[in-house]
């Protein structure tokens, strides 16, 4: 089965989510939505599949697929433990990281870039998430860099959702450059606190985050 219809159904299916389309406790009718993305059930399932490592959706036996928006002490949870796993990761990959890498973090900040002034949030994420995984990679830690691929896979609706904030992408971008400038001087505490600060949603990120949950929900 094409990976890539799954994960564009699942993409849909959390902006279906996010815009209020379907609301917390809502059931995701199979044969409905089969018909409306014009594929089989197959796809669907690895779309809800997906959803549900995020947590946007409740798997229930014989029962189906129900939409779950988590609350907000339970985002600001998860959220707290990324910011953290993605500074342990900096702090490890500013002692380890190769030449190479610090070459595609640059080249994925270029792409960002080009994002950033096409004002194309759903590109600029899948550069964001290559250049966070470079990160991970770089940590030299296969255990850190599993937990913390695991923790981002759950956490990338919400955070796609973020880069649709007004000005969240340039401001995002700014964060990626001091982040690179930190690794490439080889400063552990810096990259560490650099990308704890740029994953934290806390404050007037976390308001918007929540908002716009709350809107969907209403």
């Amino acid at each position: 089965m094409d990976q890539r219809l799954a994960d564009t159904i699942a993409q849909d299916l959390e902006e279906l989510i996010f815009d209020g389309t379907f609301a917390d406790g809502d059931r995701l009718d199979e044969v409905k939505l089969a018909e409306q993305f014009g594929v089989s059930r197959t796809p669907l399932r690895e779309a809800f599949q997906r959803l549900a490592l995020s947590g946007l959706v409740d798997l229930i036996p014989r029962r189906g697929a129900f939409v779950r928006q988590p609350g907000p002490v339970e985002l600001m949870e998860m959220f707290e433990v990324m910011a953290e796993l993605e500074a342990v990761c900096g702090r490890l990959a500013a002692l380890r990281i190769s030449d190479e890498a610090l070459k595609d973090l640059t080249d994925a900040n270029t792409r960002c870039q080009m994002a950033v002034d096409a004002g194309d949030p759903d590109t600029y994420y899948l550069e964001n998430e290559r250049f966070h995984r470079i990160i991970y990679n770089q940590s030299g830690n296969s255990f850190l860099e599993q937990e913390a691929s695991k923790l981002h896979r759950r956490l990338k609706p919400f955070r796609r959702q973020q880069l649709r904030f007004r000005g969240r992408m340039t401001q995002s971008m700014s964060e990626h450059e001091d982040i690179v400038r930190a690794l490439d001087s080889g400063h552990p505490e810096d990259t560490a606190n650099a990308l704890r600060a740029h994953v934290a949603v806390q404050g007037e990120k976390f308001h918007n985050l929540m908002a716009s949950l709350k809107s969907a929900s209403d």
